[in-house]
């Protein structure tokens, strides 16, 4: 576990199904503590009980559902993806909805991306001069940004990532932020707004 940012928690496990490294956060600087993607972390799930428990996970899409459940177990926490990834959770898992557009338990802007699959979301939060988390519509390995590879993308790959461009473009014009955080990827603290509209322009290029 590693603060990147006053009360912005950062930490990799390794997700034997996939076969990767995937990355998951921990907000107590949001009020109520909230976790984004999460998986259980090397200190063990009891580390949050002397931090401040999590009271919500965030889905940035209905495959990052990863260890929720056990946040949900341990300390009552709240499981939200939007709405259109809900058909996912047909073993009892209590996921609840939201719509892109709606500000979320600690102060969370869910903000619409879809492109990659529908319920793509990235999460605003207005702490440190603005964070957007983001799930798998952009992936950032060894320092540099990039898409998923083309076999994840259906039948129209460039498509996709017109897509993807047309609302991170969207994004970059109506919110301020100056971090992102990857759930593939490691985290990009300070300077993130000014690579992120670098990457997208080069893909016009």
């Amino acid at each position: 576990m590693k603060e990147i940012l006053p009360g912005v928690f950062h930490w990799k496990t390794f997700h034997e199904g996939i076969q990767a490294y995937v990355h998951s956060y921990y907000l107590r600087a949001t009020d109520p503590p909230v976790l984004i993607d999460p998986r259980v972390p090397a200190q063990g799930i009891e580390w949050f009980a002397s931090h401040g428990a999590p009271q919500h996970v965030y889905l940035t899409n209905r495959h990052h559902y990863r260890h929720s459940d056990r946040f949900a177990e341990r300390y009552g926490a709240q499981v939200w993806c939007h709405k259109d990834g809900l058909h996912e959770f047909t073993h009892g898992e209590k996921v609840r909805g939201f719509s892109h557009g709606k500000t979320l338990p600690g102060g969370v802007l869910a903000l619409k991306v879809a492109a990659l699959c529908p319920e793509e979301t990235a999460l605003h939060l207005p702490l440190h001069g603005g964070i957007l988390s983001l799930g798998d519509a952009i992936v950032r390995e060894r320092g540099r940004l990039g898409f998923v590879p083309d076999a994840y993308m259906g039948d129209d790959p460039e498509g996709v990532k017109r897509g993807l461009r047309k609302a991170f473009l969207k994004h970059l014009h109506e919110r301020e932020f100056d971090h992102l955080l990857f759930a593939h990827g490691t985290p990009w603290i300070g300077g993130a707004r000014a690579g992120l509209h670098a990457f997208l322009d080069r893909l016009e290029r």
